[in-house]
């Protein structure tokens, strides 16, 4: 069996940072003349252009679309960006490899695995948070160097499971898509009302709206098991998202009881840049809790279900319509308050027509916790087989 070559990253790889052309000529939209301009916001899909003229004179600060990016500052240390052409900015620096000896796919999947991601860490934590790392940093750093043969095998099998994985969230995308697609022909858009229902401020079709607030002394007092505190970054649209679900113990739980979860009740998030965010609890966690940035709704289920409820404010005209009053307050931050939710405006399709979209959305749901499981158990297989081939390089080759 071929054992790896254990070198310094820096001789077989150089690295180059971007370039900082000046902000006030960069635009948004594309047009001759300018270049795609790559930041660490692209990371989150942001888009950018400056003109071709400032880097003419820095033909390398470009980057083709199989060049390696890698986030040098702040949260985005050791994200891993590929696949976009353009220039880059200060924030990113670029693998330059000695393509003789290193394949560009098997650098990538090495800046991402546990070793290098590890190393970064220790670097970043010997100095200010902000400080990152620079490309001396780095070439010290041990790399495993096989033959190109072994390097594109590693390639093409992590390669592999990363097309089933996205695979498998380009399905939850569908899934998510159809749910909006069944409202829609069912109710019509819910801001416009064209098909003319019955309509009513919330206050009056719910029997709570309520948010609560964060138990004294904030995150370092919150425990590793209790009852559950919802925050704002557990609530996505249409998904509760169990990481960082934070706990709290029976006396900081009691000093919330004006604000216990039941089943079925709809969370919206209603502060920050997550503002607008909704899904329903999941029924396991009752009787949770919920802090002072996400709201309780609880409907009165002879007049609105909370399927339908949720649905609604996930749709898009109606999170445009949310977005909107939450900047409209005056306030430095986007805001909805108690007012605002109580006043505003809900269609009321009949019970019998809400019930039947709810059977549906059920099924819908069924189908994407099986997407789910399938994709966390294919996100657990990449994960272990990362760790398993790039430590197995390192032993072989100590």
């Amino acid at each position: 069996m071929e054992k790896s070559r254990i070198v310094k990253l820096g001789e077989v790889c150089d690295f180059q940072g971007g370039s900082q052309p000046p902000k006030e000529e960069w635009i948004a939209e594309f047009k001759p003349g300018y270049v795609r301009m790559l930041q660490i916001r692209d990371f989150t899909q942001s888009r950018n252009f400056a003109p071709e003229y400032v880097l003419k004179s820095k033909k390398n600060k470009l980057c083709e679309k199989n060049d390696v990016l890698i986030g040098r500052y702040g949260a985005s240390v050791g994200k891993i960006l590929t696949g976009l052409a353009g220039a880059y900015n200060v924030a990113l620096l670029k693998a330059m490899p000695d393509e003789k000896i290193v394949l560009k796919p098997y650098l990538k999947r090495y800046f991402q695995s546990d070793y290098f991601q590890s190393f970064l860490k220790n670097v970043c934590e010997s100095r200010a948070a902000q400080a990152g790392f620079s490309k001396e940093d780095i070439y010290d750093c041990s790399f495993p160097l096989l033959s190109i043969t072994k390097q594109k095998l590693i390639g093409d099998i992590l390669d592999k499971v990363d097309k089933i994985i996205e695979f498998q969230k380009k399905r939850l995308e569908e899934l998510d898509s159809l749910v909006q697609s069944v409202f829609y022909k069912m109710f019509g858009d819910p801001v416009e009302n064209i098909m003319s229902w019955r309509v009513e401020q919330l206050k009056k079709m719910t029997l709570k709206i309520g948010s609560g607030a964060t138990p004294k002394g904030g995150n370092e007092n919150y425990k590793l098991v209790g009852i559950p505190l919802i925050r704002s970054l557990n609530v996505y649209n249409g998904i509760f998202q169990y990481k960082n679900l934070a706990f709290i113990d029976e006396k900081q739980a009691l000093a919330l009881n004006n604000v216990i979860v039941n089943k079925d009740d709809v969370l919206l998030n209603i502060t920050g840049a997550s503002v607008a965010r909704s899904c329903i609890v999941p029924e396991h966690l009752v009787p949770a809790r919920v802090n002072q940035h996400v709201a309780i709704i609880r409907v009165k289920n002879e007049f609105l279900n909370s399927i339908y409820l949720c649905a609604l404010f996930t749709s898009s005209s109606y999170q445009k319509k949310l977005l909107n009053l939450s900047k409209s307050n005056g306030a430095t931050r986007e805001a909805l308050t108690k007012s605002d939710l109580e006043k505003l405006p809900i269609p009321l399709p009949p019970l019998s027509l809400q019930l039947r979209f709810a059977v549906i959305i059920e099924k819908i749901e069924q189908q994407k916790e099986l997407v789910k499981k399938a994709l966390q158990e294919s996100e657990d297989l990449f994960q272990r087989l990362m760790q398993d081939l790039f430590r197995s390089e390192q032993e072989n080759g100590k």
